[in-house]
């Protein structure tokens, strides 16, 4: 069986095909199950996950009935009871889309931290297909923040691996349209400025620079930080920035040696 919680709730049989999961509360109570990616979760967390502002008057009562719908669907098996008392999904991470996009991620960062961009572009281009839209779409707005977050990061570093290794088609319409959803992220400024100039176009690089200063300026009233301001720089003069001169380290001390304790005058009421 495989689950699928970055966008609707999916539960697929072995053959690729979906089970019939019905509403709403079901799909979150998969949704939060998997999320965890089979360790065991509370029924005070489930109700939380899956009612929200809105439980039910004995919620307890009602997300058991819930988890016995689930396993009539699903099977007995798929959903343990564990003490405490809680839930868990009977299912391994690589059964779960979110636990297989975190561990390509994690995979492909490696591999551009190692110097690797081609090999790194592959595991993070697989990593983000596997979002079908919203992350975790079935629970309510907190618990699919760490998931966006995730892939937003892996996007930063799959246009970052596209640029090393020279893939730079279609990186400038794609980055045009990240930066105006994300009008505040400057590593996707930078990325479009870097996509800018590696296309020769010299002029919009430093369009695309005075953009970014003006939307952080008005709307944060905050200057470009060290990116942004490097790459300016190097669009103005042709040469990298200087590397800062960092400030010597005053001296060392050697401290001086405690008088001795007397330890017959110290009183210890």
């Amino acid at each position: 069986m495989r689950y699928l919680i970055l966008g609707t709730t999916e539960a697929l049989r072995p053959d690729g095909t979906p089970l019939p999961l019905g509403g709403a509360r079901l799909r979150a109570l998969l949704a939060a199950l998997a999320l965890r990616g089979g360790r065991a979760v509370s029924v005070g967390e489930l109700a939380d996950d899956v009612y929200g502002d809105d439980p039910p008057q004995d919620a307890p009562a009602a997300l058991q009935a819930l988890v016995g719908r689930l396993r009539r669907i699903l099977g007995r098996e798929a959903v343990a009871s564990t003490p405490g008392p809680g839930y868990r999904l009977v299912a391994g991470p690589d059964d779960i889309d979110l636990h297989v996009f975190q561990r390509r991620a994690r995979e492909g960062a490696a591999r551009l931290d190692a110097g690797d961009p081609d090999t790194a572009a592959t595991l993070l281009r697989e990593a983000l297909g596997l979002f079908r839209g919203p992350a975790l779409a079935d629970l309510p707005d907190p618990a699919g923040v760490r998931p966006e977050a995730q892939r937003l990061a892996a996007l930063r570093q799959r246009v970052e691996a596209d640029l090393r290794r020279g893939a730079t088609d279609g990186l400038v319409p794609e980055l045009t349209e990240l930066t105006t959803t994300y009008p505040y992220d400057e590593a996707f400024r930078a990325h479009l400025i870097r996509a800018l100039r590696a296309e020769g176009r010299h002029a919009d690089a430093l369009t695309a620079y005075e953009s970014a200063r003006r939307t952080l300026a008005d709307a944060l009233g905050a200057d470009p930080g060290p990116e942004l301001t490097a790459l300016h720089h190097e669009l103005l003069t042709g040469a990298p920035a200087p590397t800062p001169t960092p400030t010597p380290a005053p001296p060392a001390t050697v401290p001086e040696a405690p008088e001795p304790l007397d330890l017959f005058s110290v009183s210890y009421t």
